[in-house]
């Protein structure tokens, strides 16, 4: 069985072994990529976080930003406030919608039945 000693000994030959292969490798990387960039027709702005990416991309900002212009600003869509179709019983409320709250579902583990806690227009 390997002691600590020897175990730190292989992290650090294995350590040197993959600097060592990554500088062989680097250079050759680089030029796989400068060649790719060339014939994709990709520059350096291209690869800015929020740039659009290929024709496609390209093509639908360019559109959303001709719509945009005609329109006007978007509104962002307000969610609709639903009434509460549960009630637990320290006066939680649910709407119905979406996953059953972990109060109800712990009730609902214990057997009891999700009918009991329907509130009663």
């Amino acid at each position: 069985m390997s002691n600590l000693i020897d175990i730190q000994g292989q992290i650090e030959k294995l350590q040197k072994q993959a600097a060592e292969i990554k500088s062989r490798e680097f250079d050759k990387t680089v030029q796989e990529i400068l060649a790719k960039m060339k014939a994709f027709g990709i520059t350096l702005k291209d690869l800015q976080p929020g740039k659009a990416r290929g024709a496609k991309g390209k093509a639908k900002a360019a559109a959303g930003a001709k719509s945009a212009g005609a329109k006007g600003v978007k509104k962002a869509k307000s969610a609709a406030v639903v009434a509460a179709k549960f009630k637990g019983p320290n006066g939680e409320t649910w709407s119905g919608r979406g996953l059953a709250p972990r109060w109800l579902a712990a009730l609902l583990a214990q057997g009891r039945s999700k009918e009991e806690f329907a509130i009663k227009n």
